[in-house]
């Protein structure tokens, strides 16, 4: 009997154990992962203010998920009593852990004007915001293309004011050669980046630099910072996975990364593709037969054409088995963990459903009559 109850009492720490570590693990991911905040803004902490505060005024401003976690967070790493009294820029995005940071190191400034280089999917732009005292929130004041070839004087006078930030946003799926051109050519930077960087090795993220940061420094800390996300998803990934490496998981997630933009969507886009695999079936994607034709360098501007859905390429997955040679586009953090923990499902089949999202099958009967409703709607568009 006395067995018995030992045995059950053993059990039960053991799981207590496993949900506990359980909780810790999504507790962290939550602390360094990306933000709520999708505009930025200017966090005020007055002299004297302390920790639980701060948190308030964060999860007021819905730049952190929970204030509790944040707290927790500050004093593991030792800084909680460190806060620094002064006005500080939050970029949209900010981490837990980036928001800690930036409130603990000083420095601060007025943060009344941004000059941010938007590196994005179909275009690269500069975009000077500046901060609305009557909201707290940035305001667009002036957006330029990449390309322009002469400032206009109020760029030049905003851009030079002591009290400008700037700040590099790559876009998840943009491409190594995307981002190394806009880098290239943003004229607050300094330097030069001779070869384009391994497509995948940057981490989409917001990058705050100073005038003249050199760009190959800054490349270098896109690249740590992927490094750490895929090292991070890898150690927490689940078992039955159809690939072996690192490298392997960086090319799914960047073809999932192309694939849908809704977030609720990753991992159920994720299954598809490992069930493929694992089936196995061929990828059949279209967005890798596009990288096969660009290779990252433009944006294709039409539909793919039959002969180039049949042309046999590295990239083609509607010829070749399995995955291509290298990822496809930069993915975020998101889409890295939805390949190494994908939803369960069953599905094998996806299309559009007309709303910026995507209907799943498991059978081809039931996808067919999913693509049938996908073309009337498109038909029903067109007219």
């Amino acid at each position: 009997m006395w067995k018995h109850i030992a045995a059950n009492a053993l059990t039960l720490l053991i799981v207590g154990l496993v949900v506990l570590a359980g909780l810790a693990a999504m507790a962290q991911r939550e602390f360094v992962g990306r933000g709520p905040l999708t505009d930025a803004i200017c966090l005020r902490v007055e002299q004297g203010a302390n920790l639980r505060g701060v948190a308030r005024s964060l999860e007021a401003e819905n730049a952190i998920s929970n204030g509790v976690l944040f707290r927790v967070g500050a004093q593991y790493d030792g800084r909680d009593s460190q806060l620094r009294f002064g006005s500080y820029l939050i970029p949209a995005g900010a981490s837990m852990t980036e928001i800690l940071d930036i409130v603990t190191r000083g420095g601060a400034s007025t943060c009344g004007t941004e000059v941010v280089l938007r590196v994005g999917i179909a275009r690269s732009e500069y975009l000077v915001r500046e901060l609305d005292p009557a909201t707290n929130r940035f305001e667009d004041v002036l957006e330029l293309p990449l390309e322009v070839t002469e400032f206009p004087e109020e760029y030049q006078g905003l851009s030079q004011h002591p009290d400008t930030r700037f700040r590099i946003a790559i876009a998840e799926g943009a491409t190594s050669w995307q981002v190394w051109n806009a880098l290239n050519n943003a004229e607050f930077l300094s330097g030069n980046v001779a070869e384009v960087p391994a497509e995948g090795s940057l981490s989409p993220d917001s990058y705050e630099v100073r005038r003249d940061a050199d760009r190959s420094d800054l490349v270098a800390e896109m690249q740590a910072r992927q490094i750490a996300t895929l090292a991070s998803a890898w150690e927490t990934r689940v078992d039955g996975l159809p690939f072996d490496t690192p490298e392997e998981a960086l090319i799914l997630a960047s073809i999932v990364e192309k694939e849908t933009g809704i977030a609720a969507e990753r991992r159920i886009v994720a299954s598809v593709f490992i069930n493929r695999l694992n089936t196995p079936m061929r990828l059949q994607t279209d967005p890798t037969v596009i990288y096969g034709i660009t290779l990252g360098q433009r944006v294709l501007g039409r539909g793919l054409r039959r002969s180039e859905l049949n042309a046999e390429t590295p990239y083609n997955t509607y010829r070749i088995d399995g995955l291509p040679p290298t990822p496809i586009a930069n993915p975020g953090r998101a889409s890295i963990e939805a390949v190494m923990n994908p939803e369960e499902t069953d599905f094998v089949f996806f299309v559009a459903d007309g709303t910026g999202g995507h209907v799943f099958a498991e059978t081809l009967a039931e996808h067919n009559r999913n693509v049938a409703e996908w073309r009337q709607i498109e038909a029903e568009r067109n007219q």
